[in-house]
């Protein structure tokens, strides 16, 4: 599927929200925001070429949103905020927080994505397939 920031913009009050947060993932993250006494921060999620394939997932918690930011409240304590590029990587993506037997974290269920590493840490869209090649080089560490 391919996205723009001009898609981006009309879609912002489109039906279908940029980002949403399973209940369990809001609870994560408030519960780290309390933790290192940083209430009131915005959980940035955000995308970066690299790993496996081709596009890997970033999350960092940040003071304030850029100018081009889209803000997304999540509940009362907890926000995201993401920015015009990764947005368009993101559009109707889910992040939750799962536990298993190796360690629990974050992961984003993210329609965009084509294809992803094993680790679940990178993906591949629809346009950049024909650009990185098949996923597994292994760029992200996971061994996948």
């Amino acid at each position: 599927m391919t996205i723009s920031i001009q898609d981006v913009q009309n879609n912002q009050a489109a039906e279908t929200p940029l980002v949403t947060m399973t209940e369990a993932a809001a609870n994560v993250v408030q519960q780290l925001l309390e933790q290192k006494n940083i209430q009131g921060y915005a959980l940035r999620v955000f995308v970066t070429g690299g790993g496996c394939a081709g596009f890997q997932y970033g999350m960092a918690f940040e003071k304030e949103p850029r100018e081009d930011d889209t803000v997304v409240q999540i509940n009362e304590h907890v926000k995201v905020v993401v920015d015009p590029t990764s947005a368009m990587y993101l559009w109707g993506a889910q992040i939750d927080y799962v536990e298993s037997l190796m360690g629990g974290g974050f992961r984003i269920d993210n329609p965009n994505a084509v294809a992803s590493c094993g680790c679940g840490h990178s993906f591949r869209t629809a346009d950049a397939s024909s650009a990185t090649g098949a996923a597994g080089a292994g760029g992200c560490g996971c061994g996948a």
